[in-house]
């Protein structure tokens, strides 16, 4: 029976899970850490799971992969030179794993990590599932494990690359990153929805530049990852348990005062427009509709108590299954209704304006620009006179800002709601640029490169 390939996307990690199945019994790649999807996918189907393959220690989430195998009981597929703390099969390079009618080959290729598998489901339509190898266009970043090893890891992904290549050119390529995570070495397959080593072979760079060209180019182009990746290796060495999605206490008016004087991050989960219209004066605002977890592990003190405040229950929920995922297992408190439930304050608002709003503004009095992006999308052009304080550093960096009211965009909208929340909560006067970058080129304003 020919194997069905179910995709598991994790979107605000830029993520995919995969469950394989012949009808009967299924595997499971890289599985995320809230793995009741998985196992609601797999029920769906009416299979069973009995293989979990891991292709790599991950550095941007926590995995489910042991938590999936301690539930169902399936066989736990690690790489045998991963210095782990449980027990797993170990895997190398050449095994092949018997999952009922399929046949799985493992692939070592190193590049993102040195123990990094790739796992090639054999038959007539094959599928080689490449984890952080080869994505869309790209391949893994090869700078996680520090820079110091990332020259080496690039001519193995290099090399594992072109491995890779030696499959039938119709095989299917499944990675795990590559849209829109930050594990991938370069942005360029945020919106691809598939391809084969026959289509890889003609547009990927690790398999149309020779090795010097390609290193040099991935070396050169990689951009700051989040700060909490640190912590990601480690506690997947660990073999982290299923997370408690148990709702969290909930805190009145009072406890939300306390925790706001005491200095805690005090999160709204509502869109940026509905922040600012009206909000708890020293709340934060990164919306479910963002990179949310992303950017919140991004900025939060790691341990630091975190109270979410959301409109709903459900919206709660979904931000603590996000924050799992990264390993923020429980918040200190919730709250959620309306910002008037939460306060008996006055509320905030925050003036929002367009690129045109501010080319006016600027001609009748001074404002501080800031520009939140990463340095990256700032060399490719932005404000004449902005400063550039990419989100992930502002907390460190508020004071480095001069005096004066602040006008903060970053490329879309949602990294300076964030920003001037921030801001906002240290004193500073601020306008939220809500409107996408790409319209500064038309507003009047004067922009350069660097």
């Amino acid at each position: 029976m020919t194997a069905t390939i179910l995709t598991l996307a994790t979107e605000s990690l830029g993520d995919r899970s995969y469950l394989v199945h012949d009808g009967e019994v299924a595997f499971v790649v890289d599985p995320q850490r809230d793995v009741d999807r998985v196992l609601a996918m797999a029920d769906e189907a009416g299979v069973r799971i009995t293989h979990v393959l891991e292709t790599h220690i991950h550095n941007d989430y926590v995995t489910g992969g042991f938590g999936l195998a301690q539930r169902t009981g399936a066989s736990y597929h690690v790489n045998a030179d991963d210095p782990v703390s449980y027990e797993r099969v170990p895997t190398r390079d050449g095994d092949l794993i018997q999952v009922g009618s399929m046949t799985v080959r493992a692939v070592h290729t190193p590049g993102h990590t040195f123990t990094h598998l790739s796992y090639v489901l054999e038959g007539e339509r094959p599928a080689v599932f490449s984890g952080g190898s080869l994505l869309y266009g790209s391949t893994g970043r090869p700078d996680l494990l520090g820079a110091e090893h990332a020259p080496v890891l690039a001519r193995h992904q290099h090399a594992s690359a072109h491995r890779l290549a030696e499959l039938p050119h119709q095989t299917v390529v499944m990675p795990t990153h590559g849209f829109g995570s930050f594990c991938s070495a370069t942005a360029t397959t945020a919106d691809a929805t598939g391809s084969t080593i026959g289509q890889e072979l003609r547009i990927n760079p690790a398999l149309t530049q020779d090795e010097e060209e390609f290193v040099e180019a991935i070396l050169a182009g990689l951009d700051d990852y989040p700060a909490y990746y640190v912590h990601m290796g480690p506690r997947n060495l660990e073999g982290p348990a299923e997370p408690d999605l148990s709702s969290p206490a909930r805190a009145d008016k009072a406890e939300l005062r306390r925790r706001l004087d005491a200095g805690e991050w005090l999160v709204d989960l509502r869109t940026r427009t509905a922040f600012a219209a009206g909000h708890v004066p020293g709340t934060i605002n990164l919306g479910l509709d963002g990179q949310f977890s992303t950017y919140l592990g991004w900025l939060i003190p790691w341990g630091a108590p975190l109270t979410l405040l959301g409109s709903t229950p459900e919206d709660v929920a979904e931000a603590q299954r996000e924050l799992v995922r990264i390993g923020i297992d429980r918040p200190a408190a919730a709250a959620t209704g309306e910002p008037r439930e939460w306060t008996d304050g006055p509320l905030a608002t925050t003036p929002r304006a367009t690129f045109g709003d501010l080319a006016l503004v600027r001609h009748h009095r001074p404002v501080v620009v800031l520009d939140v992006r990463r340095a990256s999308e700032w060399r490719d052009g932005h404000v004449a006179g902005a400063t550039n304080i990419p989100l992930h550093e502002l907390v460190d960096r508020i004071e480095e800002l001069p005096e004066g009211e602040v006008w903060v965009h970053c490329a879309a909208g949602y990294r300076a709601s964030a920003a001037a929340s921030l801001l906002a909560r240290n004193g500073r006067r601020v306008v939220h640029v809500d409107e996408a970058f790409t319209e500064a080129a038309t507003s009047g304003l004067e922009l350069e490169a660097a």
